[in-house]
């Protein structure tokens, strides 16, 4: 699943939370585990190979997790449990849609045993992550009407509230 959708995924599970800090927090949480990637962009030469290699060993563990929703959890209880289910959400997410080939090593260092995805997981370019894709993104944009807040409010108050205008008035037009 492409780190995007675990974004918006993540922001969604925030809604719950009063302020923007937390549920930036609980976005950033859930997308954690995709930092490593950042390698990619930093060690281009090796045409993804180490990337392949470290990126569901690395990120993808319970350590990290609680480190994360550790950290989440100075602002607030409610934050870091929160951050810990949309950290776990992203690996479900990369074990049902990221290839039958991809497992994540969930207890590395202290285990080197290997979850694998169930033989009906799909691929990361699958038709089933394009619809999951989607609805996430409608949902984010839906967040407009109601709590007048969009995913970009991660980014820039600016462009959220932008953004939330825009999606208004589109949805007083007559179809």
């Amino acid at each position: 699943m492409s780190p995007i959708v675990h974004a918006e995924l993540s922001w969604l599970c925030a809604q719950g939370l009063p302020t923007r800090r937390e549920r930036i927090l609980v976005t950033l949480a859930g997308v954690a585990p995709d930092l490593d990637g950042l390698g990619l962009a930093l060690y281009p030469w090796d045409g993804g190979a180490a990337y392949g290699s470290w990126h569901h060993l690395i990120g993808h563990n319970i350590f990290l997790a609680l480190i994360v929703a550790g950290l989440c959890s100075l602002a607030g209880w409610r934050c870091g449990l929160l951050a810990f289910a949309a950290f776990h959400l992203h690996l479900v997410c990369d074990l049902l849609g990221s290839g039958a080939a991809w497992p994540i090593a969930y207890l590395w260092p202290l285990e080197d045993r290997w979850i694998f995805p169930p033989p009906w997981a799909w691929e990361l370019s699958s038709w089933q992550n394009g619809v999951i894709g989607v609805a996430a993104t409608i949902a984010c944009l839906l967040t407009a009407l109601g709590p007048r807040r969009t995913l970009l409010e991660v980014i820039s108050l600016r462009l959220d509230q932008t953004a939330v205008g825009m999606v208004r008035r589109l949805a007083r037009r007559p179809i």
